[in-house]
């Protein structure tokens, strides 16, 4: 099984989908923004957030690929955010793994 790190560096989406994630996570907020993504409750850790968004994620990019009608471009987005925000801290957190 690949670690985390591994999994997102190998994700490969358009550059200019990626290029507005990062400028958004600078503005992202933990406790703002992923209760709305995931669900209201108890906040996962940071590792448990990013496959969950992950997960989400790949389905989105399929329906982005298959030209999908139900495909949401603002959904995408957000949780690529959400995604690139999450990763950066797991890497502050675990900074080896």
């Amino acid at each position: 099984m690949q670690d985390i790190t591994t999994m997102v560096q190998k994700l490969r989406r358009p550059r200019l989908l990626m290029r507005a994630a990062r400028m958004g996570a600078a503005d992202y907020r933990r406790e703002l923004h992923l209760p709305r993504l995931l669900g209201y409750g108890r906040l996962p850790r940071t590792s448990n957030a990013l496959l969950r968004l992950m997960e989400m994620e790949r389905e989105l990019d399929h329906q982005r690929r298959d030209e999908a009608a139900a495909y949401n471009m603002n959904r995408h987005l957000e949780i690529l955010i959400a995604m690139v925000g999450e990763f950066k801290m797991h890497q502050a957190l675990y900074p080896s793994a």
